[in-house]
């Protein structure tokens, strides 16, 4: 009997360092199954954030596209517009007139750089209301949701700008008095002219704010 508990005590004590071998194991094994899980979840999250920032930049690069084609559409529309009906009405001279309102009224003389420079600034101006249209749009929705009433309203607004700052301001220092048959045409044309092919530009190529 004596040698039985000894065989007995020996045995254990052969045993507890293969449990505690198989105890480390077992948590060593615990350890790199949680580290392997944490590796996987932070991954998931990098490819989502990855995934989101791609996204919001193709939107916000899409929505950059569409300002873009608003503002160029509705000034190049409404500039040429404007433009045309100007020389109509004036003469193919009128390009001079708006160079001065730069230079003085030594762009009134001929020549086709002055002209030119009158075409770019007149497009300058027309290309600068409508990014104002836009970028108003922006914080006001109903601006894009109503381009009529809007257009309309911008293209008077547009006038009285130009009529009492711009050429006030400018090397031409116009500052009237005005005949009000002539403001009533300007008033009119610029609203169907500018006004309407601005606001259509951002209502129809814009992305909602």
């Amino acid at each position: 009997m004596q040698d039985s508990a000894t065989d007995s005590m020996g045995q254990s004590t052969l045993n507890e360092p293969t449990l505690k071998q198989a105890a480390l194991k077992q948590a060593a094994f615990e350890q790199a199954t949680l580290e392997q899980a944490a590796l996987k979840q932070a991954a998931l999250k990098q490819s989502a954030a990855e995934k989101s920032r791609f996204e919001r930049g193709g939107f916000e690069g899409s929505r950059n596209r569409g300002a873009l084609i608003a503002i160029g559409v509705g000034g190049l529309i409404g500039g040429t517009l404007d433009l045309t009906q100007a020389c109509v009405l004036f003469g193919w001279d009128v390009p001079y007139s708006i160079a001065a309102g730069l230079v003085g009224p030594r762009a009134v003389h001929p020549g086709a750089a002055m002209w030119l420079l009158g075409v770019l600034l007149h497009f300058f101006i027309c290309f600068s209301f409508a990014a104002f249209y836009y970028a108003s749009s922006r914080r006001l929705p109903f601006l894009r949701e109503y381009p009529l009433v809007c257009g309309l309203a911008y293209g008077m607004g547009l006038h009285l700008v130009m009529s009492l700052v711009v050429l006030p301001l400018s090397a031409l220092h116009a500052r009237g008095p005005y005949e009000l048959h002539d403001l009533i045409v300007g008033l009119l044309v610029h609203m169907v002219v500018m006004g309407l092919p601005i606001a259509y530009g951002v209502r129809w190529f814009s992305k909602p704010a």
